[in-house]
């Protein structure tokens, strides 16, 4: 290597090189560490710069646990401040392998006190819907988008949906289900990533996923509990999910 491209690399590096002024000496070779440094900028002077090269998507944390390695890592969970405000985490229940996956916005007082979704007044009337097109709550598998209550049961914040979201992904990926019914505007927003409101939303089959599981969206039993009359609209959702189930 010449001393003019030596010390244009070692100027890349931000070190300083130095000019004798009496008679010239034989320079010496360099250490290996600075030898190995002036090749390193050697790449990066020679190498283009590609500044709309796409980084290596990373792979989903979650993607390789199983369900108890999944339940573990939710319940130690930290990634968001809901895990400061939070009694515990809840995680899903029902059947592992649920045919139909029924998916909430977030846990209330009573999810966060019981460490199960769906529970109190709202959870019974879910029963009552599920079991009026032939389901009972254990054949099916119920989920959050957040895994934590949110504080005075406030809307979940952009920030903790993006944290939470992996664990349901991964919960539908073990489940497999045939069919997801998603209860409420918040959960079918975060899940249809979309701001349009819930009426524009119901009786569509949306897709969702890789998996491209058929989704159906409907009135959360929480809201129905509060505006009896939107009952018969639900009703309509519920029937126009089991023909989109029957369907295939």
């Amino acid at each position: 290597m010449s001393s003019a491209l030596r010390k244009e690399y070692l100027a890349a590096l931000g070190l300083q090189t130095w000019t004798l002024r009496g008679p010239a000496v034989a320079a010496s070779e360099p250490t290996a560490a600075a030898a190995e440094l002036i090749a390193v900028a050697a790449e990066l002077i020679a190498a283009p710069f590609n500044e709309s090269a796409p980084a290596a998507a990373a792979p989903p944390r979650e993607a390789a646990f199983d369900w108890p390695q999944l339940r573990e890592r939710v319940a130690a969970c930290t990634r968001c401040g809901l895990s400061a405000t939070r009694t515990q985490t809840v995680f899903g229940v029902g059947n592992l392998h649920a045919e139909w996956l029924v998916v909430g916005e977030a846990p209330g007082a009573e999810e966060d006190r019981q460490g199960e979704p769906f529970v109190g007044r709202a959870g019974q009337l879910l029963n009552s819907m599920l079991r009026a097109i032939g389901l009972a709550r254990e054949q099916v598998y119920i989920a959050n988008v957040l895994k934590c209550r949110p504080p005075h049961n406030r809307d979940p914040v952009a920030a903790e949906t993006v944290e939470c979201l992996p664990y349901l992904d991964r919960q539908i990926a073990l489940a497999k289900p045939k069919i997801m019914l998603v209860v409420g505007r918040i959960a079918a927003q975060n899940l249809l990533r979309t701001d349009a409101k819930l009426g524009s939303l119901r009786q569509q089959v949306h897709i969702f996923g890789p998996s491209r599981v058929p989704l159906v969206v409907t009135y959360h039993p929480a809201y129905l509990l509060r505006s009896p009359a939107e009952k018969r609209k639900a009703w309509e959702d519920l029937k126009f999910a089991r023909e989109v189930f029957a369907r295939g």
